[in-house]
């Protein structure tokens, strides 16, 4: 009975979290603890049945279906009517084309992202899976469990929270119920953990979603997650360390343009490469690469993921990986601006990926790869070494003997209470005060405080969470909730209405999304800050997201962080102000001229949860 089963794990695991924060061992010791908790490579070393059954499949198949394995295209999860265009040609591309895999990916409107139903993700899911002549590997970036991307699950905050409580045993917890839910949901390769270090305070793509600065944290929680996620039995999935061979140390996003990374082959081993070589020894399934430069390693107009000797120098040969090469999405602007779908798709074979991710044309890259074998640029055994690899992790999680999920089952695992209390305990223990002048932190009387909630986008349900939670303690609290959109009247004229009380405290929401470049505060917000010290008033400043806000306002008396924006990071925010839980977070990652990696104020909590001011 699986839901009795989910439900007694994680009810033993909340008591896991009440323990004091564990420290994380020194880098030998890690590396020596994921060397004996598991080399193998699930993939690879799966038991003979599983490759016997990829062979089976793979004497079905031409050569074309074979090359069609290798590709992954993207859907919504959302209803589409079967009359669509739009529907027949996903249709096509599975049924006919027999492409070997699907990938959730969200519906965004401005800044308000559209996430699919549980239930409709699976019942789309199966559609496919009986039209599949085989079945398909479905994915997803479940960087923050599967909440990232369906709604009605588990909300997870962001890597780095994780690690400012210095316990990896939550990313382990984490791994493992995102295991479940995305089985439950129909989904069995995790485009997680995130391996990259983000030692750039400037990354506009990377930031919140690297589990820091520092390589032994992010190997140690990169392994704990693989861990979990593999953990469940009944619930088998890959997990994707990414993005190879390092994109902690860029500026830009690649979703745009192509990134660099600089450095030299000596400090890409020792802080880039430290994480993947403990994903690789931990057993991940699948390495994605990264569309970046490496000057050190290759030329610098070329992207990793089409370097030769990036990925088969490198992570094949090198570092001795043996599972699946998967591209980062080749629609991306760090590609897709610089070479066609064509070439893309030929050229990321030939470096040695097994998997194109998201080819902006799903038919036109079959072709082009078809082509590239014909001509005998790309051998056959070539292509056959990744189809092999992509149908034995089909045989590994089960997909040979259950392709399709029970719809009747998804709401007896996702979105559980144990596993709800367990993502708010790990918030809760992320939060860290970086500066508490004059004891700012815990609130004195609430009904001398302005609440000034920056979110980021008209249509944006950030901030709601905060909003209801501090009127829940102090029921005539002044809060105004704006937004990056409105004009510095407006904003001046929330300022000017807040003007009786004796201190301020600015909750600001600054997120990493694809397409945008940057992670700094929008609009009009900047000033609205800058203006609020300026009354020489006390300010707060929660960072809800980006941790590096405090460079860009220095005179505020109060700097916290919760290194998310997800609602459950909003309630802790609200609970470590008003003194309802302990304050333990270090920061994960240094602020340049302020803090440094570690840094964090410990404060006792001081009242109970939820007691009325």
């Amino acid at each position: 009975m699986p839901g009795m089963t989910h439900a007694l794990t994680f009810a033993a695991l909340t008591v896991v979290l009440t323990v004091t924060s564990v420290v994380l061992p020194a880098a030998p010791a890690i590396a020596k603890k994921t060397t004996k908790t598991g080399t193998r490579n699930p993939v690879i070393s799966a038991a003979g049945t599983d490759q016997a059954i990829a062979a089976r499949w793979m004497k079905t198949m031409t050569p074309r279906e074979r090359i069609a394995q290798l590709i992954v295209i993207g859907f919504s999860g959302h209803p589409m009517n079967t009359r669509t265009r739009d529907y027949r040609k996903f249709v096509h591309l599975v049924s006919q084309e027999h492409v070997g895999g699907l990938i959730l990916v969200n519906v965004s409107n401005g800044r308000n992202v559209a996430k699919a139903d549980p239930l409709e993700v699976a019942s789309f899911v199966n559609r496919m899976q009986r039209l599949a002549k085989t079945p398909l590997l479905v994915s997803g970036d479940f960087e923050r469990g599967a909440s990232m991307r369906v709604d009605a699950t588990t909300v997870f905050p962001h890597a780095m929270a994780f690690t400012a409580s210095r316990d990896p045993k939550e990313a382990s917890i984490e791994g493992e119920i995102t295991a479940r839910e995305a089985r439950a949901v129909g989904v069995q390769w995790l485009f997680f953990p995130d391996a990259d270090v983000n030692n750039n305070p400037d990354n506009p793509i990377i930031n919140i979603r690297s589990y820091g600065e520092n390589p032994d944290d992010v190997s140690a929680f990169v392994s704990a997650f693989i861990a979990g996620a593999h953990s469940v039995a009944a619930s088998k999935v890959l997990t994707t360390a990414k993005h190879f061979p390092g994109h902690g140390d860029t500026a830009t996003d690649t979703h745009l343009n192509l990134a660099t990374i600089g450095g030299d082959r000596q400090r890409l081993e020792q802080v880039e490469w430290a994480p993947f070589r403990a994903a690789i020894q931990s057993g991940t399934d699948s390495v994605m690469t990264a569309h970046i430069a490496v000057p050190a390693l290759d030329d610098p107009s070329i992207p990793a993921t089409l370097s030769p000797k990036i990925i088969n120098g490198i992570l094949r040969e090198e570092l001795g990986f043996k599972g699946i090469i998967v591209t980062d999405a080749l629609e991306m602007g760090g590609i897709a601006k610089g070479f066609s779908v064509a070439e893309a798709a030929v050229r990321s074979l030939l470096a040695g990926a097994d998997v194109l991710l998201m080819p902006p044309d799903g038919e036109a890259a079959i072709d082009a790869v078809a082509a590239a074998v014909k001509s005998g640029h790309i051998s056959q055994k070539r292509i056959d070494e990744s189809a092999m690899r992509v149908l034995t992790a089909k045989a590994h999680v089960g997909l040979a003997t259950k392709k399709l999920v029970d719809l009747e089952e998804v709401h007896s695992v996702v979105n559980s209470i144990e596993s709800n209390a367990v993502a708010q305990r790990i918030c809760d223990r992320s939060v860290t005060l970086v500066r508490n002048q004059n004891d700012f932190v815990p609130l004195k009387p609430a009904g001398d405080t302005a609440f000034f909630v920056l979110t980021e986008g008209p249509t944006s349900v950030e901030g709601q969470a905060f909003a209801l939670e501090v009127r829940k303690r102090s029921v005539m609290a002044n809060v105004t909730i704006l937004n990056a959109a409105m004009s510095a009247a407006d904003l001046q004229s929330a300022v000017d209405h807040a003007a009786q009380a004796s201190q301020y405290v600015v909750v600001a929401f600054a997120s990493v999304a694809a397409y945008r470049g940057s992670v700094a505060l929008g609009g009009g917000f900047p000033q609205l800050v800058l203006n609020l010290t300026a009354t020489k008033k006390p300010v707060a400043l929660i960072a809800m997201g980006n941790p590096y806000l405090l460079r860009n306002f220095p005179d505020v008396a109060a700097y916290m962080t919760t290194y998310s924006t997800v609602p459950p990071s909003e309630v802790s925010a609200v609970k470590a102000l008003f003194g309802e839980i302990p304050i333990g977070g270090k920061l994960p990652v240094s602020i340049p001229g302020f803090a440094q990696y570690g840094d964090g104020i410990g404060l006792a909590a001081t009242r109970t949860v939820g007691e009325a001011r």
